[in-house]
């Protein structure tokens, strides 16, 4: 247990628990004070401050939006490990709920389908947010990241049938990356950090990933979790974010990020063992099918599950 004894305001607390769900490196606690009030806590190493200042500060912009989420509470180093170091601590609210991956597929499609077109408006209320950072670069930078990306799947020792189309298919389209619209992302914005509230409505948590960039590409987890447990879940969040079907530009970059990113995945995976491998060489395959090998740019499960099938469109 870290010691945290250095953190304002911990000796009014009467339960300090790990949260051991998640990838983060962060060290993760639910915490519950003398008064009642239950919040997150998060410590990372002293080294990462800046990036962890900006992350508290990314979330207390998204904390202007109304909807149930993480909000900021505190923020600074404490303590003084044997280096001589300080770390770092953020405490959030705690946002009550049960984890959607693990209640979705029990309910209903149409109440799938309405959570996915929640979450949809809420991811557009966040990317509403005006970006005030200038970033003339980003383009010519996100598409040398994703060829590096690919290269690096390419020296992986781990390969896919039908790979080198996929790969064809990054390298000839990489162009639709040009002159896009950048917004303020969640950076995770899937069903693993996304809540089904006591209310019955979409609670967003763990925006540690967030970061500014094309709108499209906050889409692609769509293929890689939402899909994969709950196809009326994931047409309801593209058609609630886009008021109906997306349009063709988005899918044609939504297929540039997701045939990119299942491969890059494979290799990203290496490090935590042989059955994440698998998974994500499972997901990708699963993705290669969806779309066709990517000779098409709307995958298989969309059309007419979220138009036809299910919605009774929300208003």
């Amino acid at each position: 247990m870290d010691d945290i004894s250095g953190i304002p305001g911990a000796e009014s607390w009467t339960s300090v628990e790990p949260v051991l769900k998640g990838w983060s490196s962060d060290r993760k606690f639910y915490v519950q004070d003398q008064a009642g009030r239950r919040l997150l806590l998060r410590l990372s190493a002293g080294n990462t401050y800046h990036r962890k200042q900006q992350e508290y500060e990314g979330i207390q912009r998204f904390n202007g939006l109304d909807f149930p989420m993480s909000r900021a509470v505190d923020f600074g180093l404490y303590g003084l490990g044997e280096d001589g170091e300080q770390s770092v601590y953020m405490l959030l609210t705690w946002v009550d709920g049960v984890p959607l991956e693990e209640c979705l597929p029990g309910l209903p499609p149409e109440e799938q389908y309405r959570l996915g077109a929640e979450a949809g408006r809420i991811l557009k209320q966040m990317h509403m947010i005006p970006v005030e950072e200038e970033l003339p670069h980003w383009e010519a930078d996100m598409q040398s990241k994703i060829l590096s990306r690919i290269r690096e799947y390419e020296d992986c020792p781990y390969h896919l049938e039908g790979d080198q189309q996929v790969i064809a298919f990054v390298r000839e389209n990489i162009g639709l990356i040009h002159n896009v619209e950048k917004v303020y992302h969640h950076g995770d914005f899937h069903i693993g950090n996304l809540l089904y509230t006591p209310e019955g409505k979409i609670g967003v948590i763990d925006f540690n990933r967030w970061d500014i960039g094309d709108y499209a590409e906050e889409f692609y987890k769509l293929q890689i979790f939402d899909r994969e447990r709950s196809i009326p879940f994931a047409a309801g969040k593209l058609e609630g974010y886009f008021g109906g079907p997306p349009p063709e530009a988005f899918w044609k970059r939504q297929a540039l990020y997701v045939a990119y990113t299942s491969l890059y995945s494979i290799k990203w995976s290496i490090p935590y063992g042989a059955a994440d491998i698998q998974d994500m060489m499972d997901r990708c395959r699963l993705a290669l099918k969806d779309y066709d090998g990517f000779r098409r740019y709307i995958p298989r499960w969309y059309p007419g599950t979220g138009s036809n099938i299910l919605s009774k469109r929300l208003k």
